[in-house]
């Protein structure tokens, strides 16, 4: 999967799947549990689990229009906070909020939804990469005159290493005609940063996203929420980064709205956010972006940043 050969990879899951012993697999942690048994989808009632995190049913439910076509009914069974976006999703006949028990709906064949490109044998030329997938209304209109970009540092328990201090985010903040908005609670204020209002639910981030010019996000859900939503997206990686952003690319097949900015040597973060800065004064100096203070004329409509 990292070097796109995603032939092989369905070769290896397919051994893996033939070598898996009987019985259930509900003693293992969730995410780790395998669901699909290699039972065909077509014309059958299925039931699609998310069972990985916000970020993955996020990038991996762009996959259920397909199954639509071959199946007779899909449920996806997900995560509380995703299920109004969820809503907007092609191909999905019902939605049920993810709890500790066993799903209360009807099913033929289920699959967890990280397991569909393997189930659909999808290649690169095949993935479905159309934005965006996920629809919200975006909020009231920030002010025009301005560059707005929403900023995400931190991750969850899940890899503290794909986070960044706040702090060397100062640069960008001090950009004129540049505002950032604090996508997350920050332990500490950096002067210049604003943390976002809004942004207590995710459908609220959505829509704050969708007002946006930019965000720049470390390897997280909202990296994959504004890519879904084809908002102008960058994204920070450190240098061993997760499979699915692969080898060596600047781009992401998955989200074409995003681009990809890679530590040069693990743990330095300050060069990556050098070049994002540097990036964003370029982007700046071709628009001719020069306010530096707000205005007070009625919000025209804004050219998305140029990628």
């Amino acid at each position: 999967m990292r070097r796109g050969d995603f032939d092989a990879a369905w070769k290896v899951s397919d051994a893996v799947m033939s070598a898996r012993p009987p019985g259930s697999c509900a003693h293992l942690p969730r995410h780790l549990q395998y669901v699909w048994d290699g039972r065909p989808l077509d014309g059958k009632r299925v039931l699609i689990r998310c069972y990985h995190g916000l970020g993955d049913t996020i990038q991996f439910i762009r996959f259920a229009p397909a199954v639509k076509a071959i199946a007779a009914e899909v449920t996806v069974w997900a995560q509380p906070g995703l299920l109004p976006l969820l809503a907007t999703v092609a191909g999905i006949d019902h939605l049920a909020p993810l709890h500790d028990g066993v799903p209360d709906v009807d099913y033929d064949v289920d699959v967890e939804v990280m397991e569909l490109p393997h189930v659909l044998r999808c290649t690169l030329a095949t993935l479905p990469a159309e934005v965006p997938y996920l629809h919200a209304e975006p909020a009231a209109p920030l002010d025009d005159d301005l560059f707005h970009v929403g900023l995400v540092t931190t991750v969850g328990a899940w890899d503290k290493l794909r986070s960044i201090p706040l702090e060397l985010f100062g640069g960008l903040a001090e950009l004129p005609g540049v505002r950032v908005h604090l996508l997350h609670a920050a332990s500490r204020p950096v002067r210049s940063i604003d943390v976002a209002s809004g942004t207590d639910t995710i459908v609220g981030t959505a829509r704050l996203m969708r007002a946006l010019d930019l965000v720049i996000s470390v390897d997280s859900m909202p990296a994959h929420l504004a890519g879904a939503l084809a908002v102008p997206v960058w994204t920070l990686l450190r240098k061993e980064a997760d499979w699915r952003w692969m080898e060596h690319r600047e781009d992401s097949p998955w989200y074409p709205t995003m681009r990809l900015f890679r530590q040069e040597h693990p743990g330095e973060w300050q060069p990556v956010v050098t070049r994002v800065v540097t990036r964003v004064a370029t982007e700046l100096s071709r628009r001719g972006a020069t306010v530096s203070r707000p205005s007070r004329r009625p919000p025209v409509p804004r050219a998305p940043v140029r990628l």
